[in-house]
């Protein structure tokens, strides 16, 4: 399956969609509880990946948390999990990453979060991002807009109208990220070109940009897991969202998000050389 970020669901699935959502949240609430049960705590359990990553005792209690919901809940669906992988086959596929930004999570900084998606056909269509160490929240379906939950209530998001790169404000995961897979120079020639950058990183600076707040978002190696929650916020805010070549794909292990007018304007600039 090579999965899409481009929306083809019809309005007729709007209702079923509006439940996916409201199971999302409730999952959402679900996995938060677990995850913020061991948030630094002093005897979290650590290993270390094959691929050198690490993975905690929360990572996995959160995905099973969400597992034996959708198991009761929606046992014909498929599942995606950073943690446990597949399971199922179904064109509705939940995508989970437990938490994101694991290494923040382990070192007890606050700057991580539970990804929850729902995929149709290969399409995210339904996206939560949870920071309980934060006390924030981000959500989307299609045709339903893209929110946060704010002091004076819920608050639908629209990205920002800035038209100009120089203007732009930009967030990159890690320079060493943009080394590896040698744009390291096409990173420095962003930074000379904008008005700010910063490394917010993991999945806080792409609900920046469905805020309004920044203009442009990108990383390499991602899977996903990753991705997947992240496109219906961005996309319902009226942002734009593919791999850092344009392709409308989660599948790239890359992603570009932008405030949608920029985003041509980025890729052609990504695409230059001096």
């Amino acid at each position: 399956m090579t999965a899409s970020a481009t929306p083809s669901t019809p309005a007729s699935e709007s209702d079923d969609l509006a439940a996916d959502l409201r199971l999302a949240l409730r999952l959402a609430d679900a996995a938060d509880r677990v995850a913020m049960s061991r948030f630094d705590s002093a005897d979290l359990d650590v290993q270390a990946k094959p691929d050198a990553t690490f993975v905690t005792d929360a990572d996995i209690a959160t995905e099973r948390a969400i597992r034996e919901i959708l198991d009761a809940e929606r046992p014909h669906d498929g599942v995606l999990g950073e943690e446990f992988g597949v399971s199922g086959t179904s064109s509705r596929q939940w995508i989970i990453d437990p938490i994101d930004g694991t290494h923040n999570y382990l070192k007890g900084i606050p700057m991580w979060g539970v990804l929850i998606a729902l995929a149709i056909d290969g399409v995210p269509q339904v996206g939560v991002v949870s920071q309980p160490a934060l006390g924030r929240r981000w959500w989307a379906a299609t045709g339903h807009g893209a929110w946060t939950a704010g002091a004076e209530g819920d608050r639908q998001l629209q990205v920002s109208d800035v038209d100009d790169i120089a203007s732009a404000s930009v967030s990159f995961q890690s320079i060493a990220q943009w080394d590896e897979v040698g744009r390291a120079d096409d990173l420095l020639r962003l930074t000379r070109a904008v008005w700010r950058d910063r490394g917010y990183g993991d999945v806080w600076p792409y609900m920046l940009l469905a805020e309004g707040r920044l203009e442009f978002v990108a990383e390499f190696d991602v899977k996903e897991y990753d991705i997947a929650a992240i496109v219906p916020i961005v996309r319902e805010a009226g942002g734009r969202i593919t791999d850092i070549d344009g392709a409308d794909s989660i599948s790239s292990r890359s992603v570009l998000a932008t405030n949608g007018v920029l985003h041509q304007p980025f890729l052609d600039f990504l695409g230059s050389a001096d």
